[in-house]
């Protein structure tokens, strides 16, 4: 996927399901878990918009349109945005290598854009990791330990020269995977109820239209999604730098 596209990924198919749909909706947890699946995914940009006008297309003819229903979340778009997908990787076999952009990744964002944003993240962990002191400790420290982690990225991002924003990535990414396992372990039981019990009202109307596995993957980014929030612990990917 495009660095470009990659690190604007969200925000492009939020604004086009908004020029679809006609109107601004508030994102759903699900509607991100979604976009999520399909960034990890590596589905290219363009193949999750020509998959979304198609089941807009799909939508207009369906009764529920007849009868006034609007289309509300991109749970409906999911096939046809993996058969866009599949059709976009069959066009590209025998294409020749690909023609690299000529957008440099370190253009994206500026030494100072990632610095604040590595300084937000980490004063945010810290708030949180004393609020959470008292009654979970463990997780206080995981909390404590990610911030000392970002903290110590930051003479890299302010040194001059250009970054190498995918190694960054990586790097967030990994710290993101151990605040999610930390918080799946320590969380109380009652919170994780709640959230699974949330998530399957969310999924219902949708559950027979995905395989076991893409219901896998959702349900993952979905939890990770709320537990961040319920802990008031921020997204650390460059995916969220907007």
């Amino acid at each position: 996927m495009d660095p470009f596209n990659y690190f604007n990924y969200f925000t492009e198919i939020e604004e086009h399901f908004w020029r679809k749909r006609g109107a601004h909706l508030l994102v759903s947890p699900l509607d991100w878990a979604i976009v999520e699946t399909w960034q990890k995914a590596g589905i290219p940009l363009q193949a999750v918009l020509k998959g979304i006008d198609r089941a807009f297309e799909s939508w207009q003819r369906s009764r529920r349109a007849a009868g006034g229903r609007q289309l509300k979340s991109l749970a409906y778009c999911v096939d046809a945005v993996l058969d866009a997908a599949e059709e976009a990787q069959e066009a590209s076999v025998g294409t020749g290598p690909e023609v690299k952009s000529s957008r440099q990744t370190s253009e994206i964002f500026s030494h100072d854009e990632l610095c604040k944003y590595f300084e937000h993240n980490s004063a945010r962990l810290r708030s949180s990791a004393e609020k959470q002191r008292a009654k979970n400790p463990a997780l206080a420290a995981r909390f404590d330990e990610t911030a000392k982690q970002l903290e110590k990225a930051l003479p890299l991002l302010q040194a001059s020269g250009s970054l190498d924003l995918e190694d960054v990535e990586r790097r967030v990414t990994v710290l993101e995977t151990k605040l999610t396992a930390a918080l799946t372990s320590d969380a109380d039981e009652e919170i994780l109820l709640a959230i699974k019990r949330e998530m399957d009202s969310s999924l219902a109307p949708y559950r027979r239209k995905m395989s076991v596995e893409q219901l896998a993957q959702l349900e993952r980014q979905y939890l990770q999604k709320r537990l961040f929030e319920q802990f008031d612990v921020p997204r650390l990917s460059l995916f969220y730098l907007t």
